[in-house]
């Protein structure tokens, strides 16, 4: 009898500390659903220690669009990552900081970011929790130390009861803020463009489209699959790093710009830069990490015809040898309309995305 009063009030404790919460506060808050729009995409990777909710994604929205995080308050994500843009920063070829300094690298989209095994053109991040530090501590764009950017937050009073309605008790840092942004990205999710129609079944491609997408995917047409998937999943993109021939170089010194090697410190991956998706390209010109091409039209004559060979092309670029694809110019006209079929106009209007302020 005694055996089974102690399991009782242990059962009882148990019980009660998930009910009523602890000092973090999990009692209220409400898990992040996505849905069915996932339904053809892979299975979407998860923070271990940032558990995703309703709850914490408002919270990142809110800091997203704050310029509380910039060193004059002038300047959030948001002023290089526009919603209209799909979160790009079209046209601009290279965004200006909050100091007036130019970017040397193209701004990159946000969405369906939970995939990328590592963020930003040369894969310095390893998670977006980890590629929230960045911005807001880099000179050239948002230039606040972290030390700094928390106190501002800690002694707003909006802030702290957000912070304590989503962390409970633990005292706001800049590990829980970019946890905070990190779930606000999570939730930026593209799949309602026409081609995710097409796979619901709910529209078809047109005869020019259709062909687009099978030149896309055809190893002996565009070649694109290996790189941008359309048709083992929905991503447009594998995520990975990729030399994809844009610069003539068969010695480390011959790149201009050193991309993932100038991270990694490893001289093979010189070169190299993260795979973009196909999705949304109609909406965030110019193109590639230095933002070389102006249209789309660019983009494919140079798979086309204008792809160098250098010591570590990607071997998955297999036309290499002889300057690219070779596409007809109806066929690059097919390939284009399907890469207008990937615009999501959802994404760039839907309000939970939008400024909150």
């Amino acid at each position: 009898m005694r055996k089974l009063s102690v399991l009782f009030v242990l059962l009882t404790f148990v019980f009660m500390s998930f009910y009523i919460g602890d000092d973090n506060n999990q009692r209220s808050l409400t898990p992040y659903s996505f849905g069915d729009q996932l339904r053809f995409f892979p299975p979407m990777p998860t923070a271990k220690n940032n558990q995703l909710t309703v709850e914490g994604a408002e919270l990142g929205r809110y800091l997203f669009y704050d310029p509380i995080l910039s060193i004059d308050s002038s300047f959030s994500c948001a002023s290089c990552h526009r919603q209209e843009n799909a979160f790009s920063d079209s046209p601009k070829r290279f965004s200006t900081g909050v100091n007036g300094d130019t970017l040397s690298r193209n701004t990159p989209p946000l969405f369906n970011l939970a995939w990328y095994p590592q963020l930003f053109w040369d894969g310095r991040a390893n998670s977006l929790e980890d590629q929230v530090f960045h911005p807001v501590r880099d000179t050239s764009e948002m230039n606040l130390s972290w030390e700094n950017a928390a106190q501002r937050v800690k002694e707003n009073d909006f802030y702290r009861q957000k912070f304590r309605d989503v962390f409970g008790n633990t005292e706001i840092d800049s590990v829980l803020i970019a946890r905070a942004i990190a779930q606000f990205e999570r939730t930026i999710i593209s799949a309602n463009s026409k081609y995710d129609k097409v796979l619901r079944r709910e529209d078809y491609f047109t005869p020019k489209e259709y062909e687009g997408f099978v030149i896309a995917n055809d190893q002996t047409k565009g070649d694109c699959l290996h790189c941008h998937t359309s048709d083992a999943n929905a991503l447009g993109t594998t995520g990975e790093m990729s030399n994809n021939g844009l610069q003539e170089a068969f010695q480390p010194e011959d790149f201009k710009d050193k991309g993932q090697g100038e991270t990694s410190n490893n001289k093979d991956d010189i070169g190299k830069f993260k795979i973009p998706s196909f999705r949304n390209v109609a909406l965030t010109a110019p193109y590639m990490h230095d933002g070389r091409f102006q249209t789309l039209e660019e983009v494919v004559d140079f798979y086309s015809e204008g792809v160098h060979e250098s010591h570590n092309i990607d071997s998955k670029m297999e036309f290499a040898h002889r300057g690219g694809v070779h596409l007809t110019e109806e066929e690059k006209e097919s390939l284009i309309a399907f890469l207008y079929t990937m615009t999501d106009s959802t994404l760039i209007t839907d309000e939970k995305f939008s400024s909150p302020f």
